[in-house]
């Protein structure tokens, strides 16, 4: 019997979601080839076919993309502390992958990241009061929100959100420049909620998860993955995967605006938001959580970003 290749793209995303899950571990060809229910000697020719990396260049990129964003975050960590928490069990085997990756050391590339943040701190320190954002106690909510300068960001608070199960269809690179691409993979993803029945659902919402950092990854290998929520027992099948978002503290920006300003409200995120607080951004995806139907070009869209204290 022909096997499908959608059945392909699905064994291989459950290894892509054990590697996520998993990455400080040690793995094994085995264990991967597992979970996407292939025999070990055509899971590796596979699994390089479809994501683009053999799986273990795979699990190293991802592991050293993982200790970058650590070593700007946690400046307080120690890199032997960092290195076993990205499942490197030596120190100089870490530090030996980071400069070929990166081109620099570990504490190089920690002070350079760290010297540019500060830079931007002070930017953001010196900008007219105006353009500050200002925290204030909401009555309704019980929580802290922020206002902002910027017309288009409705209102911005720090919340918990509760998991969020979901159905996905990945792409493995971004979609910035392939608008067909991405208008293909979300008409499979809608095409399919519409046969389970799901679109009519008050519950029911899309979301772009995002990830990887844009900072640190190279563009061609960013993962994406076009989401719609579903009830806990929904099946899924073909290219269509099935994971949950982990729930936690998110700043949460509320936002109606046009496509042309998604990169300013990220930029104002980043850029005065966080440097102005004190929480950074956690070592989870982030995503846009897409509320309503766009009402013309105008989209209604909460800018989601894990976050914990600072340390």
């Amino acid at each position: 019997m022909q096997v499908h290749p959608n059945h392909y793209i699905k064994n291989i995303n459950n290894t892509l979601d054990f590697i996520d899950q998993n990455l400080e571990q040690t793995f094994t060809l085995e264990e991967l080839s597992q979970q996407a229910h292939f025999s070990k000697y055509h899971f590796h020719r596979l699994f390089q076919t479809i994501v683009g990396e053999p799986p273990f260049q795979y699990i190293l990129r991802l592991r050293l993309e993982k200790s970058a964003n650590m070593l700007v975050n946690y400046p307080n960590k120690k890199l032997a502390e960092i290195a076993v928490q990205c499942g490197f069990s030596d120190l100089s085997v870490f530090s030996r992958n980071f400069r070929k990756h990166f081109g620099v050391s570990p504490s190089v590339y920690k002070k350079e990241t760290l010297v540019n943040s500060n830079k931007r701190q002070i930017k953001s320190n010196i900008q007219p009061i105006h353009s500050l954002n200002a925290p204030y106690f909401c009555p309704e909510s019980k929580t802290i929100k922020w206002t902002s300068p910027m017309e288009i960001i409705k209102h911005i608070e720090v919340k918990t959100l509760n998991t969020i199960a979901v159905a996905y269809n990945r792409n493995l690179g971004p979609y910035q420049g392939n608008n067909s691409l991405y208008q293909k993979h979300r008409g499979e993803l809608f095409a399919w909620a519409a046969s389970k029945e799901l679109i009519g659902n008050p519950n029911f919402k899309y979301i772009i998860l995002y990830h990887d950092n844009p900072n640190v990854t190279l563009n061609n290998t960013q993962r994406m993955s076009l989401c719609v929520t579903i009830p806990e027992n929904t099946e899924t099948s073909g290219t269509i995967g099935k994971m949950d978002i982990s729930g936690g503290k998110y700043l949460v920006c509320q936002c109606e605006l046009s496509v042309k300003d998604f990169p300013k409200v990220w930029e104002w995120i980043y850029g005065h938001w966080f440097p102005n607080n004190t929480y950074i951004p956690d070592d989870k995806p982030y995503f846009e959580c897409y509320l309503e139907q766009p009402k013309g070009a105008i989209f209604k869209v909460e800018f989601c970003i894990p976050v914990k204290m600072r340390d």
